[in-house]
């Protein structure tokens, strides 16, 4: 570990900030679960927002890509079209 005090301040801030992400990060992993295991589309069409708004919101902030929350948004609208 380096000896500069800049040095280890950023590793405490790598350390917080990964913590940070992780958690949002698996937060909307549960919620894409949760949506994708909904056999009843009006709770479907209700969950489907709040999902899509999750995962862009991490695309915002860099936690994950842009085009995987595309995607999974994507999947997730023809999943909930699809019930019955």
């Amino acid at each position: 570990m380096a000896n500069h005090q800049s040095a280890i301040k950023r590793t405490r801030q790598i350390e917080k900030r990964r913590l940070h992400n992780r958690y949002y990060a698996k937060t909307a992993r549960n919620a894409v679960k949760a949506l994708r295991l909904t056999t009843d589309k009006e709770e479907a069409k209700t969950l489907l927002p709040k999902v899509s708004s999750m995962l862009d919101k991490l695309a915002k902030r860099n936690i994950i890509h842009k085009n995987k929350a595309s995607n999974l948004k994507s999947k997730l609208c023809k999943h909930v079209n699809k019930l019955a």
